[in-house]
């Protein structure tokens, strides 16, 4: 994202399914100054309306999939 937007990352969101919770990683973060946040998987109303609308869409092309 730096490289394509030539813009610093500061804060990375991410819920804790364990792909960006290492040590190493937590290193590397604090190293360039990036910030974490994790957000609380499953509950859809505290992590916005967007990811009601992509759940949305998933489940439509869930359903046009096994129309197929």
């Amino acid at each position: 994202m730096e490289n394509e937007k030539d813009l610093q990352i500061k804060c990375l969101r991410s819920y804790k399914g364990g792909e960006y919770t290492s040590r190493e990683f937590e290193e590397f973060c604090e190293e360039h100054g990036i910030r974490r946040q994790y957000l609380v998987a499953i509950t859809l109303q505290k992590n916005g309306l967007v990811e009601r609308k992509n759940k949305t869409v998933q489940e439509i092309v869930t359903a046009m999939l096994d129309e197929a």
